[in-house]
């Protein structure tokens, strides 16, 4: 859509969007943006779906009573959690969507007229970012406070910064500081330990969304679960040869290059009948999840891969990559990594934890799995 029809699109919708408010504070985004924050903040939408369980951490009684407008991802791209909201809060499906589940699709003139007071975007990933500059030009000439928050460029820094920016946006601090109270001690259990003990860094390969497509090997590097990698206490072997946050190395280079522990990432949730599929998640249970892994190291190729071989395989819910929740997967990765210098973690009591205290209802289903 050219500008001058996004703009007169704001202005027609304009008296309708959003109503006066005083600006009560001023925070800075995770884009480094200076804004002032309404009073109360009773109208927002989301650039992505997926950001419902951090609205949850904050907002834990009805974190949808605030929603107004979102991104048609979360059904689409994790069903079996969505369904869990759902179940627990039915008007879910009544949140106006303003796109489906790329930011191509996301539509300026839905967002206005659902009349929001702030929009919460990611600095990247599939709703509007930083460089969506007609989308932000729009909103903001219609008086959207536009806030940035990252859990996937650099997710162990942004984290926090985005939880505390949340906390303040929603008038939930308490409950932001209490939920990273949690986080970084759950974090720091890792990176002391490494820090006071110095062992030698394990090698690591990650292979991106296994099962998506027929090819080898989709993986990440300096961002998402590439950075978990690092703070576990590893290299990644992928990169030597990747400059980005993503990209794909052959499985020739691969087979060149062998890892000493392999991790495959389940974006499926079962619901899919390829053997290949990893499937991790609500509603899937540790003796599926062990049986899609085994199916998937099986592969041509892969299954030569003496990580494999030995047994130094394993699978995690591909999710961990933008989600707040991100500090229990580094700990599955410490122990994969170093056994016996983290024999005493437990993040699966860590992630039930977690759902316990700052969800809606209790963790179910396997998230993380291991070859035996």
């Amino acid at each position: 859509m050219a500008m001058s029809c996004l703009r007169r699109v704001a202005a027609v919708l304009l008296l309708a969007a959003v109503p006066a408010v005083a600006s009560a504070a001023e925070v800075v985004d995770l884009a480094g943006r200076r804004l002032q924050i309404p009073d109360r903040v009773e109208r927002i939408i989301i650039g992505e779906g997926r950001y419902i369980p951090t609205l949850a951490i904050l907002d834990r009684e009805n974190p949808i009573g605030r929603l107004v407008g979102m991104l048609g991802d979360y059904e689409d791209i994790d069903p079996a959690n969505y369904a869990r909201y759902r179940a627990r809060f039915p008007d879910i499906d009544k949140v106006q969507r303003i796109g489906r589940s790329a930011r191509d699709s996301f539509s300026v003139e839905q967002a206005i007229a659902a009349r929001p007071q702030v929009a919460i975007f990611g600095l990247g990933g599939h709703g509007p970012g930083t460089r969506s500059t007609e989308v932000i030009r729009a909103l903001e000439a219609a008086g959207v406070v536009i806030v940035f928050i990252d859990f996937r460029s650099d997710p162990l820094v942004n984290t926090p910064r985005s939880l505390e920016l949340l906390g303040k946006v929603l008038g939930q601090e308490a409950r932001a500081a209490e939920f990273l109270s949690a986080w970084r001690a759950a974090l720091a259990t890792v990176t002391e330990r490494l820090a006071r003990e110095k062992p030698t860094l394990t090698r690591v390969f990650v292979e991106s969304r296994v099962g998506l497509g027929r090819g080898c090997c989709e993986t990440m590097t300096r961002g998402m679960m590439g950075r978990f990698v690092t703070a576990a206490g590893g290299v990644n072997v992928a990169d030597a040869i990747l400059p980005g946050e993503a990209g794909v190395v052959s499985l020739e280079w691969l087979i060149a290059n062998p890892p000493d522990v392999y991790i495959g990432t389940a974006i499926g949730s079962g619901l899919r009948d390829e053997a290949s599929w990893l499937a991790l998640g609500a509603g899937v249970t540790e003796a599926a999840a062990r049986t899609r892994l085994a199916a998937s190291l099986a592969r041509p190729g892969i299954a030569d891969l003496p990580a494999i071989r030995e047994g130094r395989a394993h699978a995690i819910w591909h999710h961990f990559y933008n989600s707040p929740f991100n500090v229990a997967a580094v700990q599955a990765f410490a122990k994969w990594l170093h056994p016996a210098l983290f024999a005493d973690l437990d993040p699966d009591g860590l992630l039930a934890d977690f759902h316990s205290r700052f969800q809606p209802f209790p963790l179910d289903g396997a998230y993380w799995v291991s070859r035996k």
